[in-house]
């Protein structure tokens, strides 16, 4: 044994283990998940300092109260953080390589062109871009690519630093439940022995109601009221048109492609709808963006511009960059489009191979390489007894989308005549660009590990859970819990879906309902989660204003979790019964 693990026996988490009180060990429990929010949302500390002080927290919080020897704790924060480093952050590093190679080649002019052409709307584009196509970016790859990969896209377009940040984590909210080809709703059916195609349809049944509004919201979020009385009609159109898809093809078609198939369905009643109306007041959005841009660009010293590739920091340079995207999107000739778009036609066909073919995918799986963490696998144990497969860390090397990401990149630097050296360029740029990035989302992913494997998370579950038929009304916020400490909607089933299952069947309710809660209500935690809050940051150059980006969202979190809380609930009632499968 390992000496770090300081354990005569494995440990085994105890539900109550301060004084046997299951709500005083849940409160201390959330003693951690406090630190991360009022150290990011009140004290405003930068995301790495809020990240390390909360791992530290944590530690003690397990060793302390919740008798995990030191070495285990300490052992469990470095497997979350080599897991934040890869897959993770491998994933949104080479999404953003990917996104600088276009920048590099001078190709992503064409890109931002081609995107006016369907709208030169700043408030339709955000649509079009962080929901419709951010969505389908979520149902291929996930893990925060869509996040990394939209935000760039809106700055390039226009939008704050700021701006750009919250309104991409706004949009990527209604597609996550479906996200990475269905993973979060595969993982819960995996678990609790209910058929995962039930589980999905359920969510069908919830996360659509979000997916109508999303697009209003973003317009609000974007330009206030006026905006949303000004375009309301192609954001009420996409909204249906995504709902209705994901509600189709979650129940009757495939869990793993519903995504996809709202995605472009959204997209396509977007193009369409578009050509026969058009939105009025555009020119007063581009001018407030403009000004928020230039504040924002003062404030950060043009770090925004930097990563956006350069772009005007003045509204009346603005104006002029407008008129010359004007004159680049009329002069766009199919052959340019197509270039334009290739390395997201090139993602969405890598990614469907892996995802979608079964042999190349059953393939990808077997080179996986599966580690039992040294001095921690086999020294844990669940609360049940059993050997906590959390100590297996598994080195994804091939079949992370990070690594068809870095493929997709390197393929689009050599048909965009990018030299090696120029890629490799990038590449360090990149590297260090997000620096800090790895350390947030290193020292979060630390914070997941020691609240699970110490039974923290499990205690502060089970202590909500014990609402007797009341749970369905906040059953959803286990999964926003579980997405805010972890950044994952699948994690967060990992953790909860089997006590929801369980608290189900002791309340009288239906187990499949509260499961798919937990997926639904993941959804709307991703936006503050801080791995997802410093890859949003990363990608539009504010990196240290983590707690600025918290403060944007946190409200609209609240306000769709709540939402989220009342129909889950009503939905075990007779009262909206009658909405489920």
């Amino acid at each position: 044994m390992s000496p770090l693990s300081l354990a005569a026996d494995p440990y085994t988490p105890q539900l109550a283990p301060v004084g046997g009180s299951l709500v005083i060990s849940a409160l201390i429990a959330l003693l951690p998940l406090l630190t991360v929010f009022v150290t990011l949302g009140w004290l405003r500390w930068k995301a790495h300092w809020a990240g390390l002080t909360s791992v530290l927290v944590a530690i003690v919080v397990a060793a302390l109260f919740f008798k995990m020897p030191v070495g285990l704790a300490v052992l469990s924060a470095t497997e979350g953080a080599v897991f934040g480093l890869f897959p993770i952050m491998w994933i949104v590093f080479t999404a953003i390589v990917l996104y600088q190679v276009t920048v590099a080649s001078g190709r992503f002019e064409d890109l931002r062109a081609t995107f006016h052409l369907i709208s030169d709307d700043p408030r339709v584009q955000a649509i079009i871009i962080a929901f419709c196509f951010g969505g389908l970016l979520e149902a291929l790859a996930g893990f925060g690519a869509p996040v990394a990969i939209t935000g760039v896209m809106l700055m390039a377009l226009g939008f704050s630093p700021l701006r750009a940040a919250a309104v991409v984590l706004l949009a990527n909210t209604a597609p996550v439940a479906f996200g990475a080809i269905g993973t979060p709703i595969i993982t819960a059916g995996s678990l609790t022995k209910i058929p995962y195609t039930q589980i999905g349809a359920y969510v069908g049944h919830q996360t659509p109601v979000i997916a109508l509004f999303v697009p209003l919201l973003l317009v609000l979020m974007v330009d206030g009221r006026r905006g949303v009385r000004q375009t309301w009609p192609v954001a009420v159109v996409v909204g249906v048109a995504f709902a209705i898809a994901q509600w189709l093809s979650a129940t009757f078609i495939s869990v793993e492609l519903t995504d996809i198939i709202a995605s472009l369905v959204g997209l396509a009643a977007a193009v369409v709808f578009l050509r026969f109306w058009q939105p009025a007041g555009k020119e007063d959005a581009v001018v407030s963006l403009a000004r928020e841009r230039e504040r924002d660009y003062a404030l950060v010293g043009g770090a925004g511009s930097q990563a956006s590739g350069g772009g005007a920091t003045t509204a009346e340079q603005y104006a002029v960059s407008e008129a010359e995207l004007e004159t680049r999107a009329r002069s766009l000739t199919p052959g340019r489009i197509t270039m334009a778009l290739f390395p997201y036609l090139l993602v969405i066909a890598i990614f469907s191979i892996a995802k979608l073919v079964g042999p190349v995918k059953t393939w990808l799986a077997t080179t996986d390489l599966k580690i039992g963490w040294p001095g921690l696998d086999g020294q844990v144990l669940t609360g049940s007894g059993a050997k906590n497969s959390s100590t297996i860390y598994t080195f994804p090397w091939l079949s992370s989308p990070g690594t068809s990401l870095l493929i997709c990149g390197l393929i689009t630097a050599v048909v965009y005549g990018l030299s090696m050296a120029g890629w490799a360029k990038e590449v360090k740029d990149t590297a260090y660009k997000m620096r800090f990035a790895f350390l947030t989302v290193a020292s979060v992913l630390a914070l997941a590990y020691v609240m699970n494997l110490s039974g923290q998370t499990i205690t502060i579950g089970t202590w909500i859970a014990g609402t007797g038929a009341a749970f369905a009304f906040f059953s959803p916020i286990l999964g926003w819990i579980g997405t805010a400490v972890t950044g994952s909607d699948t994690s967060a089933n990992a953790l909860f879906s089997t006590l929801q299952q369980a608290a189900a069947q002791k309340a009288g309710l239906d187990p499949t309902l509260l499961v798919a809660a937990n997926t639904s209500g993941g959804v709307v935690g991703k936006m503050i989660s801080p791995q997802n809050l410093t890859i949003a940051a990363t990608a539009v150059g504010l990196v240290g204003r983590e707690s600025d980006i918290f403060r944007k969202v946190i409200v609209w979190s609240i306000g769709l979790i709540i939402v989220m809380c009342l129909l889950v609930g009503l939905q075990s009632t007779a009262v909206l019964s009658w909405m489920l499968p």
